[in-house]
C-alpha cells in the first residue's frame, strides 16, 4: 500500500514538473511570434514610407510635366488646349482634317511640324522620358453616325497622325525612334464628348485629338495612394 501511494505521488510530481515546462514553451512560442510580428510591422511601416515617397514622387512628375507643358504652349500660335488635370494637349480636327474623312490637310503637316518637336522636347528632353510609360495619340469623334462608324473614323484619324509623325516625311528623324517605342494609337468613337461654355453637348468640341502621356505604375500608384489614405 505504502509503495502504491510512493508511486502515485511519482507520477504527481513528474506531472507537476511536466505542466510548468510546457507553459513555458508555449511562452517562448507566443513570444517568438509577437517578436515576428513587431518586425514584420516594422518592415511593413518602411515599406510604406518608401511607397509614399514613390508615389509623391511620381505625381509630382506630373506636376512639372503639367507646368513645362503650359510653358512652352502658353504663348504658343498653335490652338492648342491643355487639360490641367490629366496633362492632355487637346486641339479640334478641323486643324488637321476636313469633315468626315481621316486624310490630313496640307496645313495639318505644318501644324504637326511645329506641334510634335515642341511636345516631344518637353516629354523626351527635360528628364521625363524615363517616368513616360506611353505617349498617345487618341482620336475622338461627335455623335453624328453610329458607334461603330465613328470608332473607325476616330481611330484612323488618330493612325493617320501617328503615320505621318513616324514617316519619312516628317523632317525631326531624331525623335522617331524615342517616339516610337512609347507610342499608342487610340479611338474613342463619341464615347467622351464635351460640352460648350454653356454645358451643351458640342459635335465641334467632340470632335479632336489628343496627344496624352500615361506614367510607368501610374495606374497601380494611384490606386496604393487611395487605399494609404484610407
Amino acid at each position: 500500500m505504502i509503495n502504491k501511494y510512493k508511486r502515485l505521488f511519482h507520477r504527481e510530481e513528474e506531472e507537476s514538473h511536466f505542466w510548468p515546462s510546457f507553459t513555458d514553451l508555449l511562452t517562448s512560442i507566443l513570444l517568438c511570434f509577437i517578436l515576428i510580428f513587431i518586425i514584420m510591422m516594422v518592415i511593413k511601416s518602411f515599406q510604406i514610407e518608401e511607397m509614399k515617397r514613390t508615389i509623391d514622387q511620381i505625381m509630382g512628375v506630373r506636376v512639372n510635366i503639367i507646368q513645362d507643358l503650359n510653358e512652352e504652349f502658353s504663348d504658343s500660335a498653335l490652338s492648342v488646349e491643355i487639360d490641367e488635370k490629366t496633362g492632355a494637349l487637346i486641339f479640334n480636327t478641323d486643324i488637321l482634317f476636313e469633315f468626315d474623312a481621316a486624310v490630313l490637310k496640307p496645313e495639318a503637316f505644318v501644324f504637326l511640324d511645329e506641334f510634335v518637336p515642341a511636345y516631344l522636347d518637353v516629354l523626351l528632353e527635360n528628364g521625363y522620358e524615363e517616368y513616360i510609360s506611353e505617349i498617345i495619340i487618341e482620336g475622338h469623334a461627335d455623335q453624328h453616325g453610329s458607334y461603330l462608324y465613328n470608332l473607325e473614323l476616330s481611330q484612323q484619324r488618330a493612325f493617320s497622325v501617328a503615320e505621318y509623325i513616324l514617316s519619312e516625311d516628317f523632317p525631326y528623324k531624331s525623335i522617331q525612334e524615342h517616339l516610337q517605342a512609347k507610342l499608342t494609337v487610340n479611338g474613342k468613337s463619341f464615347t467622351e464628348g464635351r460640352t460648350d461654355k454653356e454645358g451643351n453637348y458640342s459635335n465641334q468640341d467632340s470632335r479632336r485629338v489628343e496627344f496624352k502621356f500615361r506614367l510607368k505604375d501610374e495606374e497601380i500608384l494611384e490606386k496604393t495612394r487611395e487605399l494609404l489614405g484610407k
